[in-house]
């Protein structure tokens, strides 16, 4: 792909870039909806990532060209950059510069390619690699000198306060600070967060996605109704954010909610229960006991979240009655991808009994690949 990304800028803009960037798409091992309500998170780094070959340029304009566009050239001046003034898939990258102008750094205009293998619709932070790809690239295009959670941090408040889906640190954070081999463990309060080895294929073990190919859209309304309503609950119950109820005070809370309330405040302490329950299985090298784990968690996100759907919900059942260890849906919901721990042997029957499945059902071939915990965002050349 980063041959695929040169020529792209070359087709475009002619010569040659002055670098080229990654930053990958993420699985989430367990801890969704979480990083909204200040909990935490276990994501991992894909392999499949966004680039983009870059080039500075000293007249205040950016022209931007993805390869998985129709083609043509987006191209905007940074002075009257504001929210709302770049549409569509380039309105991702508009927002890094506003943001990173916003935030005082001094960036100046540039030529951008993209490229991504990131399925998209997914699940698995397309938005965050576009974003985080193109924060690194002008980090050192013009020598800010920012870090990883700093530039991860300038990337979602370009997709909440530019884009306006207001998602929380999870994905960003992920695309910018994970270690190949390694899941991340997040506090998204403290934005604190540690390496947490995952050598799946040392004890015979691999994680599936399964693309669903239903794709959903974050900026339609659900997503930030369901914000809405956590924060809302803790308000009601004079909490920060909803990662302050203990689980042993779980069942007092729940009785000062309303009842449409109940279920998001269970989903979110329970979930943070399972993203520490999760790390200390890694940490004890037990990652065959994570099987229910991720189970426990796609039921509170179909029962109490109401974010699954009919496909996600198949394809869950149908591989863990194939003999996988366990699986639930990832991302913002509504479709979007499925996650299953499963023995490396076992990789090709669990994802041929969900293929059947899904014709049986009438839904669409659905797209399976193995996930490795990958490399966050880096230079390529």
């Amino acid at each position: 792909m980063t041959t695929d990304t040169a020529a792209v800028f070359a087709s475009a803009f002619g010569d040659s870039p002055d670098g080229i960037w990654a930053a990958p798409g993420r699985i989430n091992l367990i801890g969704e909806h979480t990083d909204y309500n200040e909990g935490f998170v276990l994501p991992a780094a894909l392999p499949h990532a966004t680039r983009v070959a870059a080039r500075r340029r000293s007249d205040g304009l950016v022209r931007l060209v993805s390869a998985q566009g129709d083609g043509g050239v987006v191209e905007f001046a940074l002075d009257g950059l504001a929210p709302g003034s770049v549409p569509g898939w380039a309105a991702y990258p508009a927002g890094v510069f506003w943001a990173l102008a916003e935030a005082g750094h001094p960036v100046g205009g540039a030529d951008l390619a993209f490229a991504s293998d990131v399925p998209t619709g997914a699940g698995l932070s397309s938005s965050a690699a576009l974003e985080c790809a193109t924060a690194l690239a002008l980090d050192e295009l013009y020598g800010l000198g920012l870090d990883a959670p700093g530039r991860a941090l300038l990337a979602q408040r370009a997709e909440n306060a530019y884009v306006g889906v207001p998602c929380g640190a999870l994905d960003q954070m992920a695309s910018s600070c994970c270690v190949a081999g390694h899941a991340y463990f997040l506090d998204t309060r403290t934005l604190t967060g540690r390496q947490v080895p995952l050598d799946l294929p040392a004890v015979g073990l691999s994680l599936l996605v399964i693309d669903t190919r239903v794709k959903h859209d974050l900026g339609d309304g659900a997503y930030a109704d369901l914000r809405a309503g956590c924060e809302r609950a803790a308000d009601l119950l004079g909490v920060r954010a909803l990662r302050d109820v203990e689980a042993g005070e779980l069942a007092a809370a729940e009785e000062k909610l309303p009842a449409e309330l109940r279920p998001l405040l269970r989903h979110v302490v329970t979930e943070d229960r399972r993203v520490l329950d999760a790390v200390a299985l890694l940490d004890a090298g037990d990652p065959r006991a994570l099987g229910p784990v991720l189970t426990a968690g796609h039921a509170s996100l179909r029962d109490d979240y109401r974010v699954s759907c009919p496909e996600t919900d198949l394809a869950v059942a149908t591989a863990n009655a194939a003999g996988a260890l366990g699986a639930r849906m990832m991302g913002g919901g509504f479709g979007g991808s499925v996650l299953v721990l499963v023995e490396t042997g076992r990789l090709a029957e669990v994802e041929q009994a969900v293929r059947e499945a899904f014709a049986a059902a009438g839904y669409g071939a659905p797209h399976a690949f193995p996930a490795v915990p990958s490399q966050g965002a880096h230079r390529v050349q």
